[in-house]
């Protein structure tokens, strides 16, 4: 697979797992209106990438990310209207619009520092997996400014609302284990730990039939905040629509390994593809 060449960005791919990592270790990955751009190719050519099964996303160093570069973002583009529109724009679009969306199964290995703007892309990822001692804090209320951006917004969809007022409110950091606790994270980990975790998720993903993971995530994603009547015309519309997009056939292959060979036990083992 053909990159472009990052400076802030990097992607490795091994054994059907994507590595999408923001590097800027120096300055704790804090996020700069160039790691927006880059971020929205990168992902763009992984998503339909054959090479890339399961995109995880982390960051170099001892750091998730800081959330927004505060300086290039901010201060750097106040007198700068057409470029700071076009950096918002890029912001959502990557952190929300591609990561919430992407076709494939993604996971955030959270292994550092994660403050701020970064929580957008935390909840955006299926999954979330943390070292233990991983820092965490939304600590906007302390410089004069909101929880920007959709933060606010994914903070009340991820966590209870007294969990999500709390920490805005006090801007009160937290680890990993409380990050687990109030459901920002799946499970934290000791940091040794972590990336072997995150390789057993992602192979277990691998071994799922792709269009009906991509269907049932939209699913999960739309209905919501349906009404039961739109959920049930929605649900039908989609599992007609991935029959029809599904190239391997899982229904009728899941069906004759249960019903007629009797190889496989829902629960207990996966369909085999």
């Amino acid at each position: 697979m053909a990159l472009p060449k990052f400076e802030t960005v990097k992607v490795d791919v091994a054994e059907n797992i994507a590595w999408l990592t923001m590097n800027r270790p120096e300055k704790r990955n804090a996020m700069t209106p160039r790691m927006h751009e880059e971020m929205i190719v990168a992902l763009g050519e992984l998503a339909v990438s054959p090479e890339a099964g399961v995109l995880v996303l982390t960051g170099a160093g001892e750091s998730w990310s800081a959330g927004q570069d505060i300086d290039l973002f901010f201060r750097d583009l106040d007198d700068k209207p057409v470029k700071k529109r076009r950096a918002l724009y890029a912001s959502q679009e990557w952190r929300w619009n591609q990561l919430a969306h992407f076709p494939k199964p993604t996971i955030a290995m959270v292994n550092g520092y994660c403050y701020g703007a970064a929580f957008t892309p935390l909840v955006a990822c299926d999954f979330a997996i943390a070292a233990e001692d991983a820092k965490f804090g939304l600590s906007e209320i302390n410089w004069g400014i909101l929880p920007g951006g959709l933060v606010s917004k994914v903070m009340l969809d991820a966590c209870s609302y007294r969990d999500a007022k709390w920490y805005a409110l006090t801007g009160e950091p937290f680890d990993g284990r409380v990050a687990e606790k109030i459901r920002l994270v799946n499970y934290a980990v000791p940091r040794a730990q972590l990336r072997e975790e995150t390789v057993k998720l992602a192979r277990t993903l691998l071994a799922k039939n792709p269009q009906v993971y991509k269907s049932v995530k939209e699913v999960m994603h739309h209905i919501r905040g349906m009404d039961v009547e739109q959920a049930t015309d929605y649900l039908r519309a989609k599992e007609m629509e991935m029959r029809f997009m599904d190239r391997e056939g899982g229904r009728a292959k899941g069906m004759k390994q249960f019903l007629d060979d009797k190889t496989y036990r829902p629960g207990l083992e996966t369909y085999k593809r």
